[in-house]
């Protein structure tokens, strides 16, 4: 069995995501908000403490909010063409494609200047800076210049990439260095980034929205709508709708890529908002939003099973990663949306992602622990989230289907009783037997034992009284083996085994190995 794989894209404050997932105005969204408070963090500059904020500057004199866009068939937007001249070999340049959208009237005089300014601007920080700062940036510049050489550079997309870009100098110009997953902030914005090292700080959407769920959640509706107003006008056209891209390289991806876990939370918020104030922005966004559930990858995050079913990715990028927890988030997302708007279109994409999630779940269950994809079992922060997404899916199907008369899901049984059995997963020891039984002498011999979920497992060898070999490593669930170096001499040796699983529960077992020349 592969190894676990962490997802940085998800490592989220899990307050934020659970209040994301949880009913609108319900007590455990207040519950998840009240803690999802960030650690506290000093002031740094443009970083506002405590919790998630961010400003982009304003728009005014582009092309690219979505009441700009000419809407498609049932108000979906348009998808956009970039400019014919990008066929060439090496493609233009940043300044050669702004160049172009300003003579073929894509965007106005004032955005090409302020982009145009940007772009110089970091330029020139890059050559001022060295080591850690300037790799960061060159990083961000490097990426924006590729999406200029493949013609991606198109007029909705300017906003996010030269804000990105600004983000970028204005931190590593004058803010300190960032750890690791590291969250800031800039005044007067509500906008979450976070450090990917390497790639610098990038909007963290996710988080972003996930904050925006918790404004909503808690009544704090001034925050709330400046949220909005900021994240709507960064979203591109994609997939004959909009999406909120990703515009850094990740696992493999390159920018500009999308999210069906983000996506999903986002289409949740918005139709949320528009419950609260009506706003016809909020509404077309959302129904917008829908253009990547209904496109296969790499526009969307549409994976149609022959059955018609449908998983939701959570990478555009890799379509062929079956990552649970982000899937059912994203179908809470547009069951939300779907009872919340009433529109037929939201339906038959949670009910083409319900199919596929009715067989998919089980399979996620190993009788001990959960799958966090179909490789790996989840860490303990994985499993726990999938629970809580469970649960929140459990409620909602339990209550009937999102449009239409009100009667129980089938799929309600399915996602309660996971939901049920992770959480005793929680408090469960793991099953642990010792399996070798013989072994050569003098080699790089493999313990093999059998364990029901993945913990940290200690082999501790003796003959007689005496300690000869201990070995301790964190192992998937199945048969894996443990190392032991084998002495020269044959015999009997006594086998102690220790598990400890992710959760903290304990187990343990005992036996002998014999050692043969």
């Amino acid at each position: 069995m592969a190894p676990v794989r962490a997802k940085p894209i998800v490592a989220l404050l899990l307050g934020s995501l659970l209040a994301a997932a949880a009913a609108p105005g319900s007590a455990d969204a207040q519950r998840a908000r009240a803690s999802a408070a960030p650690p506290p963090r000093s002031e740094l500059g443009p970083v506002r403490a405590p919790g998630p904020a961010g400003r982009a500057p304003s728009t005014a004199g582009r092309a690219p909010s979505t009441a700009d866009r000419a809407p498609g068939p049932a108000g979906r937007a348009s998808a956009e063409r970039p400019p014919a001249h990008t066929a060439a070999s090496r493609g233009p340049t940043v300044s050669g494609a702004l160049t172009s959208l300003l003579h073929s009237s894509s965007i106005e005089p004032t955005a090409y200047s302020q982009d145009l300014a940007v772009y110089v601007a970091a330029k020139k920080a890059v050559g001022s800076l060295s080591g850690t700062r300037r790799t960061e940036l060159q990083a961000v510049l490097a990426n924006t210049q590729a999406l200029a050489a493949s013609g991606q550079l198109t007029p909705s997309r300017l906003p996010i990439a030269f804000l990105t870009l600004e983000r970028n100098r204005q931190w590593w110009t004058t803010e300190p260095l960032l750890g690791s997953s590291a969250r800031v902030t800039f005044p007067d914005s509500e906008i979450v980034w976070e450090h990917y090292p390497g790639q610098g700080v990038q909007i963290q959407w996710l988080g972003t929205f996930g904050e925006g769920n918790g404004y909503f959640a808690n009544h704090e509706n001034t925050h709330l709508r400046q949220l909005l107003s900021e994240v709507i006008p960064l979203a591109t056209a994609r997939a004959g709708g909009i999406a909120w891209e990703y515009m850094f390289k990740f696992d493999g991806g390159v920018p500009p890529w999308t999210s069906g876990l983000s996506q999903g939370t986002g289409i949740q918020l918005l139709a949320r908002a528009y419950s609260r104030f009506h706003e016809p922005a909020y509404l077309t966004a959302a129904q917008q939003a829908l253009g990547i559930f209904n496109t296969p990858p790499p526009q969307g995050v549409r994976v149609t099973a022959a059955n018609g079913a449908a998983l939701y990715a959570q990478y555009s990028f890799a379509p062929s990663d079956r990552i649970l927890n982000g899937f059912i988030q994203a179908l809470v997302g547009l069951y939300d949306y779907t009872s919340i708007i009433q529109d037929p279109l939201g339906l038959t994409l949670f009910e083409a992602g319900d199919m596929e999630a009715r067989a998919l779940v089980p399979r996620y269950d190993t009788g001990f622990w959960s799958m966090y994809d179909q490789h790996g079992e989840s860490s303990l922060s994985y499993h726990e989230l999938l629970t809580e997404f469970l649960q929140h899916l459990c409620e909602r199907t339990r209550n009937g289907p999102p449009l239409g008369a009100a009667a129980p899901l089938t799929a309600d049984g399915i996602y309660c009783t996971t939901a049920q059995r992770f959480t005793a997963d929680l408090t469960s020891p793991p099953a642990l037997s010792l399996l070798s039984t013989t072994l050569h002498t003098n080699t790089r011999a493999g313990v093999a034992v059998s364990l029901s979920k993945i913990s940290r497992v200690t082999v501790t060898v003796k003959r007689g009284s005496r300690v000869v070999w201990t070995v301790a490593a964190t192992v998937p669930g199945g048969r894996p083996r443990l190392l032991w170096r084998t002495p020269r001499s044959p015999g009997g040796y006594s086998v102690t085994l220790a598990a400890t699983d992710l959760a903290g529960n304990t187990a343990g077992a005992s036996g002998t190995i014999t050692l043969k020349r």
